[in-house]
Protein backbone atom coordinates (compact mmCIF):
# COMPACT_ATOMS: atom_id res chain seq x y z
CA UNK A 1 0.00 0.00 0.00
CA UNK A 2 1.17 3.53 -0.77
CA UNK A 3 1.16 5.99 2.14
CA UNK A 4 1.53 9.75 2.37
CA UNK A 5 3.76 11.38 4.98
CA UNK A 6 3.16 15.00 5.97
CA UNK A 7 5.84 16.59 8.16
CA UNK A 8 4.53 19.21 10.56
CA UNK A 9 1.11 17.70 9.96
CA UNK A 10 -0.58 18.42 13.27
CA UNK A 11 -1.81 21.97 12.64
CA UNK A 12 -2.47 24.68 10.07
CA UNK A 13 -1.57 23.94 6.46
CA UNK A 14 -0.15 20.55 7.46
CA UNK A 15 -3.45 19.47 9.00
CA UNK A 16 -5.39 20.65 5.95
CA UNK A 17 -3.01 18.69 3.69
CA UNK A 18 -3.48 15.53 5.75
CA UNK A 19 -7.26 15.82 5.41
CA UNK A 20 -7.05 16.53 1.66
CA UNK A 21 -4.83 13.50 1.03
CA UNK A 22 -7.23 11.38 3.09
CA UNK A 23 -10.10 12.55 0.89
CA UNK A 24 -7.99 11.48 -2.10
CA UNK A 25 -7.92 7.99 -0.56
CA UNK A 26 -4.36 7.87 0.78
CA UNK A 27 -3.53 6.52 4.24
CA UNK A 28 -1.75 9.35 6.04
CA UNK A 29 1.25 9.43 8.36
CA UNK A 30 1.11 12.54 10.53
CA UNK A 31 4.51 13.76 11.69
CA UNK A 32 4.81 16.21 14.57
CA UNK A 33 7.54 17.35 16.92
CA UNK A 34 5.86 17.81 20.29
CA UNK A 35 2.14 18.73 20.16
CA UNK A 36 0.56 15.31 20.49
CA UNK A 37 -2.86 16.73 21.32
CA UNK A 38 -3.02 18.61 18.02
CA UNK A 39 -1.71 15.56 16.14
CA UNK A 40 -4.41 13.36 17.66
CA UNK A 41 -7.05 15.86 16.54
CA UNK A 42 -5.63 15.74 13.00
CA UNK A 43 -5.74 11.94 13.16
CA UNK A 44 -9.41 12.12 14.14
CA UNK A 45 -10.19 14.44 11.23
CA UNK A 46 -8.32 12.23 8.75
CA UNK A 47 -10.29 9.19 9.91
CA UNK A 48 -13.48 11.22 9.72
CA UNK A 49 -12.56 11.98 6.08
CA UNK A 50 -12.54 8.24 5.39
CA UNK A 51 -8.91 7.18 5.53
CA UNK A 52 -6.54 5.65 8.04
CA UNK A 53 -3.98 7.70 9.96
CA UNK A 54 -0.85 7.05 11.98
CA UNK A 55 1.16 9.37 14.21
CA UNK A 56 4.92 9.41 13.73
CA UNK A 57 6.68 11.88 16.05
CA UNK A 58 10.23 12.94 15.21
CA UNK A 59 12.31 16.08 14.87
CA UNK A 60 12.91 16.69 11.15
CA UNK A 61 16.06 18.69 12.00
CA UNK A 62 17.67 15.68 13.72
CA UNK A 63 19.00 13.23 11.15
CA UNK A 64 19.27 10.35 13.62
CA UNK A 65 15.71 10.92 14.84
CA UNK A 66 14.45 10.91 11.25
CA UNK A 67 16.29 7.69 10.40
CA UNK A 68 15.15 5.90 13.54
CA UNK A 69 11.50 6.85 13.07
CA UNK A 70 11.34 5.98 9.38
CA UNK A 71 13.32 2.75 9.77
CA UNK A 72 10.90 1.76 12.52
CA UNK A 73 7.96 2.50 10.24
CA UNK A 74 9.51 0.42 7.45
CA UNK A 75 10.02 -2.50 9.84
CA UNK A 76 6.36 -2.32 10.88
CA UNK A 77 5.14 -2.06 7.25
CA UNK A 78 7.31 -4.47 5.23
CA UNK A 79 4.86 -4.57 2.29
CA UNK A 80 4.12 -0.84 2.17
CA UNK A 81 5.98 2.30 1.15
CA UNK A 82 5.70 6.06 1.45
CA UNK A 83 5.01 7.28 -2.07
CA UNK A 84 3.87 10.83 -1.27
CA UNK A 85 6.01 13.12 0.86
CA UNK A 86 4.93 16.62 1.83
CA UNK A 87 7.81 18.51 3.45
CA UNK A 88 5.70 20.98 5.38
CA UNK A 89 7.51 21.38 8.73
CA UNK A 90 8.83 24.89 9.30
CA UNK A 91 9.02 27.73 11.79
CA UNK A 92 9.35 31.50 11.74
CA UNK A 93 11.62 33.44 14.08
CA UNK A 94 11.36 36.91 12.60
CA UNK A 95 13.64 39.81 13.41
CA UNK A 96 15.78 42.28 11.51
CA UNK A 97 19.11 40.71 10.61
CA UNK A 98 21.11 43.25 12.61
CA UNK A 99 19.42 41.87 15.76
CA UNK A 100 19.27 38.22 14.70
CA UNK A 101 20.85 35.69 17.03
CA UNK A 102 22.74 32.58 15.89
CA UNK A 103 19.98 30.30 17.11
CA UNK A 104 17.29 32.23 15.23
CA UNK A 105 19.24 31.74 12.03
CA UNK A 106 20.24 28.12 12.52
CA UNK A 107 16.94 26.80 13.88
CA UNK A 108 14.88 28.15 11.00
CA UNK A 109 17.30 26.70 8.44
CA UNK A 110 17.64 23.43 10.34
CA UNK A 111 13.91 22.70 10.23
CA UNK A 112 13.06 23.88 6.71
CA UNK A 113 16.25 23.04 4.82
CA UNK A 114 17.96 20.27 6.77
CA UNK A 115 14.56 18.74 7.51
CA UNK A 116 13.85 18.56 3.78
CA UNK A 117 17.21 16.84 3.25
CA UNK A 118 17.00 14.29 6.06
CA UNK A 119 13.43 13.15 5.35
CA UNK A 120 13.60 13.21 1.56
CA UNK A 121 16.92 11.36 1.40
CA UNK A 122 15.55 8.61 3.63
CA UNK A 123 12.41 8.02 1.51
CA UNK A 124 13.81 8.58 -1.95
CA UNK A 125 15.37 5.15 -2.52
CA UNK A 126 12.10 3.24 -2.25
CA UNK A 127 10.31 5.75 -4.50
CA UNK A 128 12.99 5.23 -7.13
CA UNK A 129 12.77 1.45 -6.83
CA UNK A 130 8.98 1.57 -7.12
CA UNK A 131 9.21 4.11 -9.97
CA UNK A 132 6.48 6.09 -8.26
CA UNK A 133 6.79 9.12 -6.03
CA UNK A 134 5.51 12.60 -5.33
CA UNK A 135 7.63 15.02 -3.31
CA UNK A 136 5.96 18.33 -2.51
CA UNK A 137 7.92 20.98 -0.64
CA UNK A 138 6.14 23.76 1.20
CA UNK A 139 8.08 26.95 0.56
CA UNK A 140 6.84 30.54 0.69
CA UNK A 141 6.39 33.87 -1.00
CA UNK A 142 9.31 34.87 1.25
CA UNK A 143 11.58 32.43 -0.58
CA UNK A 144 10.70 34.00 -3.94
CA UNK A 145 10.81 37.72 -3.22
CA UNK A 146 12.33 37.99 0.25
CA UNK A 147 10.59 39.67 3.16
CA UNK A 148 12.09 42.20 5.58
CA UNK A 149 12.52 40.72 9.03
CA UNK A 150 12.68 37.23 7.51
CA UNK A 151 16.22 36.92 6.22
CA UNK A 152 16.49 33.50 7.88
CA UNK A 153 13.10 32.25 6.68
CA UNK A 154 13.60 33.67 3.17
CA UNK A 155 17.04 32.03 2.94
CA UNK A 156 15.67 28.66 4.07
CA UNK A 157 12.77 28.66 1.64
CA UNK A 158 14.87 29.94 -1.28
CA UNK A 159 17.31 27.10 -0.65
CA UNK A 160 14.52 24.52 -0.74
CA UNK A 161 13.32 26.02 -4.02
CA UNK A 162 16.78 25.48 -5.52
CA UNK A 163 16.90 21.95 -4.16
CA UNK A 164 13.46 21.23 -5.60
CA UNK A 165 14.57 22.19 -9.10
CA UNK A 166 17.80 20.17 -8.88
CA UNK A 167 16.25 17.03 -7.40
CA UNK A 168 13.46 17.05 -9.98
CA UNK A 169 16.09 16.65 -12.69
CA UNK A 170 17.79 13.79 -10.84
CA UNK A 171 14.72 11.63 -10.31
CA UNK A 172 12.32 12.42 -13.15
CA UNK A 173 13.49 9.46 -15.22
CA UNK A 174 12.22 7.17 -12.44
CA UNK A 175 8.75 8.77 -12.50
CA UNK A 176 9.28 10.66 -9.25
CA UNK A 177 8.16 14.28 -9.39
CA UNK A 178 9.41 17.07 -7.14
CA UNK A 179 7.53 20.36 -6.85
CA UNK A 180 7.21 23.25 -4.45
CA UNK A 181 4.16 25.17 -3.29
CA UNK A 182 4.72 28.80 -2.30
CA UNK A 183 1.87 30.20 -0.20
CA UNK A 184 1.53 33.89 0.51
CA UNK A 185 -0.32 34.97 3.64
CA UNK A 186 -2.50 32.13 4.92
CA UNK A 187 -4.56 32.18 8.11
CA UNK A 188 -2.82 29.77 10.50
CA UNK A 189 -1.18 29.78 13.92
CA UNK A 190 2.06 30.77 12.20
CA UNK A 191 0.55 34.06 10.95
CA UNK A 192 -1.65 34.95 13.91
CA UNK A 193 0.87 37.55 15.13
CA UNK A 194 0.72 39.47 11.82
CA UNK A 195 -1.44 42.56 11.20
CA UNK A 196 -3.93 40.92 8.84
CA UNK A 197 -5.96 44.06 8.15
CA UNK A 198 -2.88 46.05 7.12
CA UNK A 199 -1.37 43.27 5.02
CA UNK A 200 -4.65 42.52 3.27
CA UNK A 201 -4.53 45.96 1.63
CA UNK A 202 -1.62 44.74 -0.51
CA UNK A 203 -3.29 41.49 -1.62
CA UNK A 204 -5.22 41.86 -4.89
CA UNK A 205 -7.97 39.42 -3.91
CA UNK A 206 -8.38 41.29 -0.62
CA UNK A 207 -7.94 38.53 1.96
CA UNK A 208 -5.59 35.97 3.48
CA UNK A 209 -5.73 32.48 2.04
CA UNK A 210 -7.20 29.45 3.76
CA UNK A 211 -5.22 26.30 4.57
CA UNK A 212 -7.72 24.23 2.60
CA UNK A 213 -6.90 26.20 -0.56
CA UNK A 214 -3.23 25.36 -0.25
CA UNK A 215 -4.09 21.75 0.53
CA UNK A 216 -6.17 21.45 -2.64
CA UNK A 217 -3.10 22.35 -4.71
CA UNK A 218 -0.98 19.83 -2.81
CA UNK A 219 -3.63 17.19 -3.40
CA UNK A 220 -3.49 17.81 -7.13
CA UNK A 221 0.32 17.64 -7.24
CA UNK A 222 0.16 14.34 -5.34
CA UNK A 223 -2.24 12.84 -7.88
CA UNK A 224 -1.66 10.90 -11.09
CA UNK A 225 -3.04 13.89 -13.01
CA UNK A 226 0.12 15.85 -12.13
CA UNK A 227 2.59 13.27 -13.47
CA UNK A 228 3.97 15.69 -16.10
CA UNK A 229 4.56 18.55 -13.65
CA UNK A 230 7.97 18.57 -11.97
CA UNK A 231 10.61 21.07 -10.92
CA UNK A 232 7.95 23.76 -10.56
CA UNK A 233 7.29 26.35 -7.86
CA UNK A 234 3.59 27.13 -7.82
CA UNK A 235 2.50 30.29 -6.02
CA UNK A 236 -0.80 30.51 -4.17
CA UNK A 237 -0.85 34.04 -2.84
CA UNK A 238 -3.94 35.94 -3.94
CA UNK A 239 -1.93 37.85 -6.55
CA UNK A 240 0.67 39.26 -4.12
CA UNK A 241 4.10 39.32 -5.83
Amino acid sequence: MKYALVTGGSRGIGRAVCIELAIKGLPVIINYASNEEAALETKRLVEEAGSSAELLPFDVADGASVDNALEGWDDAHPDDYIGVLVNNAGIRQDTMMVFMQDEQWSKVLDISLNGFFYVTRRLLKKMLIKRDGRIINMVSLSGLKGMPGQTNYSAAKAAVIGATKALAQEVGVRKVTVNAVAPGFVTTDMTKDLDESALTKNIPVGRFGRPEEVAALVGFLASDAAAYITGEVISINGGLY
